[in-house]
């Protein structure tokens, strides 16, 4: 995507997308960047001419990252606080069918690494390229994907329900009934395939309310952009009740009239006795409570502190 960020940006924003993750992004460097458009990269990369990975950002979301974790030019997440909820993005890319054994499990070791290191409590929204078909149809794995694939699974696409059983996650394109043209995310020449997947847990997957792939856009030459719509469920915390202790008023012993009546009121309240009880605690209480309904009580919330603005 070298020379490609404005247009990404420009279709981030007309296609109202938050966030995104961009595989052979072939930039060299563990950096951050605006790319236009009020979008930013995170990506890493060890060489400039292969691999590469990035998440983009809407400039909002950027002061609520947590942390960026960058493993490998193939595999990067990053940890947000959304309205108190952690939300996990990863981003990777898988090696191709053709690399050799030791890079594909050297990738998969990894990936289950920086899954497991996720408390369970915590969203995950994995956008990766898995260079692999999980296939159509679901037999046999229905708890991890449903039964809109492509064509036939493979040897990679049956790593990436491996997976998905391992880490309880599922397979979120497969959910969502589509025309074949919104399911491929791969098309060069004759060549219509799904390797390009979303996954989240199992147990968030009635968050996402769509799935699909984006046709028409020209920021790829190959692959296509898979979008889906994630709704976020925030837990309101409840307000703790805080007892606020209300005082009475003495300062209006001040005013000569009030001053009076409350003295009338105690001597009452005491049986207009001269000599005061000898229990003090009684005699107190008897006192308060006489101010209390001669003078009034405050509300018990503080005064606040008004600015005002020219």
């Amino acid at each position: 995507m070298t020379g490609k960020g404005r247009e990404l940006a420009d279709m981030m924003e007309r296609r109202k997308v938050d966030i995104l993750c961009v595989q052979e992004t072939r930039w060299k460097g563990s950096k951050a960047h605006s790319i236009g458009a009020g979008f930013k990269l995170f990506y890493y990369g060890v060489y400039s001419k292969r691999n590469g990975v990035g998440v983009v950002l809407k400039e909002e979301f950027v002061r609520n990252v947590l942390e960026v974790r960058r493993v490998s030019d193939r595999l990067m997440s990053l940890k947000l606080e959304i309205e108190g909820v952690i939300l996990n993005v990863v981003s990777g890319y898988a090696p191709q069918v053709g690399c050799e054994l030791e890079e594909k499990e050297r990738f998969w070791s990894e990936l289950d690494e920086v899954i497991e290191s996720i408390p369970t409590g915590e969203r995950v929204a994995i956008g990766v390229d898995f260079n692999g078909h999980v296939g159509e149809g679901n037999r046999g794995d229905e708890e991890v994907m449903g039964k809109f694939g492509v064509k036939e699974r493979n040897l990679e696409g049956q790593m990436v329900v491996d997976f998905a059983k391992r880490m309880d996650m599922a397979v979120v394109n497969t959910y969502f009934q589509k025309r074949e043209e919104h399911r491929v995310t791969y098309k060069s020449g004759g060549r219509r395939t799904q390797v390009d997947y979303i996954l989240c847990r199992r147990g968030n997957l009635k968050e996402i309310s769509d799935c699909k792939v984006v046709v028409g856009e020209s920021v790829a030459r190959q692959h296509r952009m898979v979008v889906c719509r994630m709704t976020l469920m925030v837990c309101k915390k409840k307000r703790s009740k805080i007892e606020i202790e209300k005082k009475t008023k003495w300062w209006k012993l001040k005013k000569e009239e009030c001053c009076e009546e409350f003295r009338q009121k105690l001597r009452q309240a005491l049986g207009d006795q001269v000599v005061l009880p000898d229990n003090w605690e009684t005699t107190a209480e008897v006192i308060r409570e006489t101010g209390r309904k001669v003078l009034g009580v405050s509300s018990g919330r503080r005064k606040e502190d008004k600015e005002t603005l020219w």
